[in-house]
């Protein structure tokens, strides 16, 4: 029986700190230690959140003096993250890090490096990592199903109110660098480093919020990227898709995902020949049952810090995510 990886989350300030919950599906896997809020007030709110219900609850310094703790999730408010994150690195803890990696790309690459240093793991939060329609573009894309790749669009949106803009007005990418993470990741995980990132972001209130992110990327032969992201579309959950175009094929996903937080969306393939098990023309292509978003990749993470299987996103990969999304929000790097 193979040992449980015992397990402790930092922080519940998070927008997905609720996660926790995934590693309470697989209790043959995780041993869920504590989890740490030392915000009296984020404390309070968070243990009458469903996720945290039948857990310890310590401070932070507390749960990484304990003995014989293997790895922490990393969830605090979005500021704080690679501060926390470097204290569980130095304190000889493998990592999930909940994204992006903050606003100043030499203390990320500090962090990478600490981590490299001391033999550590982070795996960075970054949601449709192990989505199963995200999964089967990377392969169509890889194996060149829909052949040589010279366009993908896409969008990931939503619609927020006052409280929201405020917080996002704290960053100086606003929406775009909460959200538009996810889509950088995906572009460079599909068509590697890009020769080019065009930040193109704009406000459309008079608040000072920069709620309407978009971003331009080139990549070597002749692929553009647009990726949008905004808090002001209505519905703009239900209209969150990818479009890659080839010049054999063209792969459609919309919805990214289902029903909220579950892994999995629609994806449509459209062949001009046919390939393998796929016909020409347009067709749907059937997807597994819906999943925790976070299950998979939680249970991907438990695999690398027993040492079953390599991190298939090496720090390098993590620095490069880094600095084009920090690029693509306008930051200077």
């Amino acid at each position: 029986m193979k040992q449980k990886i015992k397990i402790g989350q930092i922080g519940t300030g998070h927008l997905h700190a609720y996660k926790i919950g995934a590693l309470k599906l697989h209790p043959d896997v995780f041993e869920i230690v504590g989890v740490a809020e030392d915000d009296p007030a984020r404390r309070q709110a968070a243990q009458q959140h469903p996720a945290y219900q039948g857990l310890d609850w310590t401070r932070s310094d507390e749960l990484l003096a304990m003995p014989h703790l293997d790895a922490i999730l990393v969830e605090v408010e979005e500021h704080d993250t690679v501060q926390v994150a470097m204290r569980c690195v130095q304190a000889g803890k493998h990592l999930h890090v909940d994204k992006p990696g903050g606003e100043s790309l030499a203390s990320f690459k500090a962090l990478l490096q600490e981590a490299q240093k001391r033999q550590r793991i982070i795996q960075m939060g970054y949601m449709y990592r192990n989505s199963p329609v995200i999964e089967f573009c990377l392969k169509a894309v890889r194996e060149g199903l829909v052949g040589k790749v010279f366009s993908i669009d896409s969008t990931m949106s939503r619609y927020d109110g006052e409280d929201f803009r405020q917080t996002m007005k704290s960053f100086q990418g606003g929406a775009a660098y909460i959200f538009l993470c996810h889509l950088i990741d995906i572009t460079v995980n599909l068509m590697g480093k890009p020769d080019e990132v065009i930040p193109l972001s704009t406000c459309t209130k008079d608040d000072g919020v920069v709620d309407n992110g978009f971003a331009v990327l080139t990549f070597p032969g002749g692929c553009t990227a647009s990726l949008r992201t905004t808090i002001v579309e209505v519905d703009g959950f239900s209209r969150r898709n990818l479009v890659i175009c080839g010049d054999r094929g063209t792969i459609i996903v919309q919805p990214l995902e289902l029903e909220g937080n579950r892994a999995g969306g629609r994806i449509f393939l459209n062949l001009r020949e046919a390939s393998g098990d796929f016909h020409a023309g347009l067709q749907e292509i059937p997807q597994p049952p819906l999943r925790d978003r976070y299950e998979d990749q939680l249970l991907e993470f438990a695999s690398i810090v027993r040492g079953e299987i390599e991190n298939p996103y090496p720090y390098s990969h993590e620095l490069l995510v880094q600095q084009c999304h920090l690029q693509a929000c306008g930051y200077s790097i």
